[in-house]
């Protein structure tokens, strides 16, 4: 590389760090906390999920006094979502609007509240740290909008070190020093090291974070995805929801079919399934139906919240870098309205897909299937890089690797401050003080002396 242009790409990449450099870090250090937050709240909400066995013949209830016995123990939150489990000794889950969710037992009634508080607290400071940094009310605009700068930043940052790090000659000898870690090494040489070392390795997944980041908080870095594929842009930002299924006009006076009934029809045509969940209309201002409480595990369409189980049978959603939570369409088309049921199978790939199945309320007739496979190119690919921000597209082993490398990316900030530091303000080296060399006595006084 020209020695200009590689002394120009160097200052432009520390100052540009040392701008960033604490958001960056800030984001990266929550991004790898966060990284298993659904696998520990499942395992430390695992009483709270288990329905203890009824008296022998206790009818199980149906779905719709379930939804019944929650509006009168949480009358202030109409309930969003029910979703439902195939396992016989699993509580039914009922979301209650974008931000919590309750277990209620199939055959009592009871209306239990999710466990792991501790857990679901500490998870949610992380959320609001890597999203908007903790900022609340009108400010929050302010802090989603400093995350999203930071991450094209830290973009941009690894990119050009990229350009920095390429060596001068391909030897064994000059790549070593920057491959691995050295031993023994101390100050400036250890930092510079370090920096090299833990930027080079995780370089290609810190790429795919913070590209699919931008993805997931710019709409023109959305439809740029549908553009590069040769899709139309959907109209609004957010998770991509299909246009609703056309329900016939029932005749007058008919009623809806059981809940019971519906999901029965929805069972039938699903392959062996792990979770079921049907979005319930909610009031204007109640927040959009399907939103996933805190802790439940992450997906197109469920935005992340602030409390509660597993629900909704998806993925932690988007918003911010981590959650967009606008769906399209929302208000819904005028009219009756197909019940919209998110089946997720057990043998599933990718490992985030789902299927949307649209019943008609009024005869439990399915409408209208969409499965993974239906998407055009253009949002199977937006839907990869949602999933691919999080690790979760490659199940655990992707989570890990995402969480060591934002891990990584805190020791990038620090080591890169640490360089700075010794740049500016270099350490002053201390001139040891002479001593005076003793006079030797004058050759007379010693004559004399003799």
């Amino acid at each position: 590389m020209n020695p200009k242009l590689r002394s120009i790409l160097f200052w432009i990449h520390l100052v540009c760090g040392l701008i960033v450099g604490l958001v960056v870090g800030v984001m990266s250090f929550t991004g790898a906390a966060i990284a298993f937050e659904s696998q520990i709240i499942d395992w430390a909400d695992r009483d709270a999920r288990h329905a203890a066995p009824p008296a022998e013949g206790t009818p199980r209830l149906t779905l719709e006094e379930m939804i019944a016995k929650v509006k009168e123990a949480k009358p202030a939150v109409p309930p969003s979502g029910v979703t439902v489990s195939p396992e016989a000794d699993s509580m039914v889950t009922v979301a209650l609007g974008r931000g919590a969710a309750v277990y209620v037992h199939p055959y009592t009634g009871e209306v239990r509240e999710p466990g792991a508080q501790g857990w679901r607290s500490f998870f949610h400071t992380m959320e609001e740290l890597h999203r908007w940094l903790a900022a609340s009310g009108d400010n929050r605009a302010v802090g989603k909008a400093i995350t999203g700068v930071a991450n094209l930043a830290f973009l941009f940052l690894g990119i050009t070190g990229l350009f920095l790090w390429w060596p001068r000659k391909w030897t064994l000898r000059s790549m070593r020093p920057v491959l691995w870690f050295r031993r023994g090494l101390k100050g400036k040489a250890r930092d510079f090291n370090w920096h090299n070392v833990i930027g080079f390795w995780s370089l290609p997944v810190l790429v795919v974070l913070t590209a699919s980041g931008a993805v997931i908080s710019y709409k023109w870095a959305s439809n740029l995805v549908f553009t590069l594929t040769g899709n139309e842009p959907p109209a609004a930002q957010g998770p991509i929801a299909s246009a609703p299924a056309a329900v016939p006009t029932p005749a007058p006076g008919t009623q809806p079919q059981p809940l019971d009934a519906q999901f029965a029809a929805v069972m039938k045509q699903s392959n062996a399934w792990e979770t079921i969940t049907l979005r319930l209309a909610t009031p204007q201002g109640a927040g959009a139906p399907g939103g996933r409480p805190e802790g439940a595990p992450r997906g197109e369409g469920a935005p992340r919240g602030e409390g509660g189980p597993r629900a909704e049978g998806g993925a932690r959603g988007e918003g911010g870098a981590r959650g967009e939570g606008r769906a399209e369409g929302r208000g819904g088309p005028k009219g009756p309205q197909a019940s919209a049921f998110t089946v997720r199978e057990q043998e599933r790939w990718p490992l985030f897909a789902t299927n949307t199945v649209s019943l008609d309320p009024f005869t439990a007739q399915p409408l209208k299937t969409e499965t993974y496979a239906d998407f055009n190119s253009g949002r199977k690919l937006r839907t990869w890089l949602r999933f691919l921000h999080t690790g979760e597209a490659l199940g655990w082993v992707g989570q890990l690797i995402a969480a060591l490398a934002s891990f990584g990316a805190v020791f990038l900030v620090y080591t890169g401050y640490a360089l700075s530091w010794r740049r500016f303000v270099p350490r002053r080296k201390t001139q040891p003080v002479a001593s005076e060399a003793p006079v030797a006595p004058p050759a007379e006084s010693n004559k004399n002396a003799a």
